[in-house]
């Protein structure tokens, strides 16, 4: 367990973070950061999850006077190709067939910043995740569920139907879904 008087922030809309950091057992407050989410061609995903993650953060900064904030921003990855959010239930069903029965890569950047001593850790972690060979039927029933349209790749590997499709993981299953919780740990007590 971690043990401090600093405020400890997270600067996350994502309620999948919230809960994964609840985890950890620390007090925290969570509150959305706004930020265009842009994606560079030819970036490499790792400079694209720690960029966006130190985006969240200095946004997150002018929010907070004291403490410790924590950011974070996931992508998935197939043959070179960064894949975000769906744009609308097409773009979701697109994805998920582009996915089905690959191997993809979730990266996922973040920040743990102490705003009292200037420490801050920018890291990443990556994941790989293999789908099973989906049916145009299965894709289109977790789509009703509403489910894919706020997550990178269209899925989350936690909920009930979007885990069926997973084949096997190699890597942190916390990072698939939003925030590589060991790596999130440490560097909370590093900057302590």
């Amino acid at each position: 367990m971690l043990k401090t008087n600093l405020p400890i922030y997270l600067a996350s809309k994502s309620p999948r973070r919230r809960k994964l950091l609840k985890l950890l057992g620390i007090n925290f407050r969570a509150f959305s950061v706004n930020l265009n989410e842009e994606i560079f061609d030819g970036e490499h995903p790792v400079s694209t999850v720690k960029r966006l993650a130190y985006d969240k953060f200095l946004v997150a900064s002018k929010k907070v006077e004291k403490g410790i904030i924590i950011t974070a921003d996931t992508i998935v990855v197939l043959n070179k190709t960064i894949i975000g959010k769906p744009e609308d239930k097409t773009d979701a069903f697109r994805i998920l067939k582009k996915l089905s029965g690959k191997t993809h890569t979730v990266y996922t950047g973040f920040v743990v910043a102490n705003i009292d001593t200037s420490k801050k850790i920018i890291d990443y972690e990556k994941t790989k995740v293999t789908f099973r060979k989906i049916t145009d039927e299965e894709i289109k029933k977790y789509i009703e569920t509403g489910s894919p349209m706020d997550k990178a790749g269209a899925y989350g590997i936690q909920d009930d139907f979007g885990a069926v499709f997973i084949k096997k993981i190699d890597g942190c299953y916390y990072n698939v879904v939003g925030l590589p919780l060991a790596k999130v740990y440490l560097a909370i007590k590093k900057i302590l």
